[in-house]
């Protein structure tokens, strides 16, 4: 009886290990998944507006818990983002376009923004994709 005891110890032990080991397997995997999706940065791109003009835009964004932060910048203005988030792949950012409420509505496709947005009567699509850290609002501004 004694050694059927043993060997049923020493089953559950290697038990115990082999799934703390896969433990620790899945945690390491699951570390490096944010860093594909990671949203915080800066974005360069376009968007079109009802008359169908290219207008080209620059991103800033700061993501933190949920709530994203920042700055939109295009040829017809800076805009600060008000309100803006993140649910999984989806990003609502609100700004004030001078007085009238916009919205921009994206979709995260690896290092790419793609949506729409809209401003009073005026809207369209937006495409921007993600740049090298701190590049962006510089030529922004020139």
């Amino acid at each position: 009886m004694m050694k059927n005891y043993s060997a049923k110890l020493s089953w559950s032990f290697a038990t115990c290990i082999v799934l703390a080991l896969s433990c620790i397997a899945f945690a390491q995997q699951d570390k490096k998944a944010p860093t594909k999706s990671e949203l915080t940065g800066n974005y360069e791109g376009s968007a079109k507006n009802g008359d169908g003009e290219v207008i080209p835009v620059t991103f800033e964004l700061t993501e933190k818990e949920g709530a994203v932060t920042g700055m939109i910048r295009s040829s017809h203005g800076d805009f600060a983002i008000s309100s803006g988030s993140r649910k999984e792949d989806a990003v609502t950012l609100e700004f004030d376009a001078q007085g009238t409420p916009g919205t921009i509505t994206l979709k995260i496709n690896g290092d790419q923004l793609t949506g729409t947005w809209s401003a009073g009567s005026d809207g369209g699509p937006v495409d921007v994709k993600k740049t090298a850290s701190g590049e962006g609002d510089a030529k922004g501004k020139s």
